[in-house]
């Protein structure tokens, strides 16, 4: 009963504060990040609605009796918290993405360790200041910015450390692939050997397909790509990343396509408030840009639209739209994380979906289409733990995110993100008199 006397008024003072700062919370995330301030503030929104979802479900963290075959027994089990948790948490959503897994972690009663990028350190340590100011004791939250030079250290003292007994981390295929060997193999370089065995949530890349098919409300994909593909400029791991568009339909969406990048994508500074799309996070991520198109384009692809760097410079890039792309290319293999939208040509339906599901990811995929059926068969084909439906804009904090393949293990959000951080506890008791 600790956390419903107690936690709940924190995590409600936590909320108020957040959404009271959102303005605040939003510059600094563009500032630090780059974003647009509309997206920024639509984000600080997204990480206030985890708080208050987990504020809720704290109260149903509930055991089970279990029948027993033993008239002398009783048997029931019961959840408790698996203790500190320490969570790694990316750039691209670094306000988010500490709520996320955060008040899942301390509304199981775990106290947490957060390790924010590099690159957005700022983020994370203004939501612990704003935590504090909520009443959260001293030692409950924490936040351990380091340099990126020091993150093996960093990652040693937290994983080698027999007090951490869960490790959450977003971020790359790569790196989440290094962390989990780091947890399960002792001889994982360059990091050292870790003796104690920990729970762990990896949240990783994606190579997510889009698919339109010829049934599709045209106009309505089209906006469906636009809002999933550019947003924080192609840097977030459920956007698409291969768009497919069914024979008959390729050429209009192709078009109708390029005039609304033409109309609604604005490049510039995130704090002008008609910037639609901000920069790239840094040169790295451009000069990986710029390779993917080049590779593409040596293939036979086609720029409708964009492909070079922007002229504002820095790491702004142009919006990008590429036609005439093949499987054979990088993109198409690749995540690519920036703001290229290459159209690949299908015919059939079990064309597009051995099409999608040919990649190592299953994080997110979409498909647009107005026929019930092929609705129900494609959703179900998909191998994919997150699937948008004539809709381009899909997470929310009430519905499970995490998924199959190389692209993770565990669920954030939802009723089953609290379960990452809590353990089942079995018990017997015995000795029960069966006569009055």
């Amino acid at each position: 009963m600790t956390f419903i006397r107690n936690g709940a008024r924190r995590y409600e003072n936590w909320y108020n504060l957040i959404v009271q700062h959102e303005g605040e919370l939003a510059e600094l995330l563009t500032s630090e990040q780059g974003k647009p301030l509309f997206e920024a503030e639509g984000e600080v929104k997204y990480a206030a609605s985890f708080v208050e979802w987990f504020a809720e479900e704290a109260k149903r963290i509930y055991g089970d009796i279990i029948p027993s075959p033993h008239p002398s027994r009783r048997l029931f089990s019961l959840k408790q918290p698996v203790g500190v948790a320490a969570l790694w948490t990316p750039w691209n959503f670094p306000i988010a993405m500490i709520t996320r897994k955060a008040a899942a972690a301390l509304a199981a009663g775990c106290t947490v360790i957060i390790k924010p990028s590099e690159e957005t350190p700022y983020c994370a340590l203004a939501l612990q200041k704003l935590a504090e100011d909520a009443g959260f004791p001293p030692g409950v939250i924490n936040t351990v910015p380091c340099s990126r030079d020091n993150v093996n250290q960093v990652t040693d003292a937290l994983l080698g450390n027999d007090l951490v007994a869960k490790m959450s981390f977003t971020g790359s295929t790569a790196t989440g692939k290094h962390l989990s060997m780091f947890v399960h193999c002792p001889s994982a370089p360059p990091l050292k050997c870790v003796d104690p065995i920990k729970r762990v949530s990896l949240e990783l890349g994606g190579n997510a397909p889009f698919i339109v098919f010829d049934s599709a409300n045209i106009d309505a994909a089209v906006e469906g790509v636009i809002r999933a593909k550019f947003r924080n400029t192609g840097q977030a791991c459920i956007c698409p990343n291969r768009i497919l568009v069914q024979d008959k339909i390729y050429d209009e969406f192709a078009s109708k396509f390029a005039a609304a990048v033409d109309k609604q994508m604005k490049v510039g500074n995130g704090m002008d408030a008609s910037s639609t799309q901000g920069p790239l996070i840094n040169e790295k991520a451009v000069q990986k840009v710029e390779s993917h198109i080049k590779d593409a384009v040596s293939k036979g692809a086609k720029c409708l639209r964009g492909g070079q760097r922007h002229e504002l410079g820095g790491n702004f890039f142009q919006p990008t739209v590429l036609t005439g792309v093949t499987r054979d290319m990088i993109i198409c293999s690749q995540e690519t994380f920036g703001p290229v939208t290459p159209l690949i040509r299908f015919k059939t339906e079990e064309e597009a979906i051995a099409v999608g599901n040919d990649t190592s990811s299953g994080l997110a995929g979409y498909f647009f289409s107005k026929d019930m059926s092929q609705i129900w068969r494609v959703a179900e084909a998909m191998d994919v733990g997150v699937v948008g439906v004539n809709e381009g804009i899909i997470t929310s904090e009430s519905a499970p995110f995490g998924g199959w393949k190389q692209s993770g293990l565990g669920r954030e959000g939802s009723k089953y993100g609290i379960e990452e951080y809590l353990e089942i506890k079995y018990i017997c008791l015995g000795g029960i008199s069966t006569q009055s």
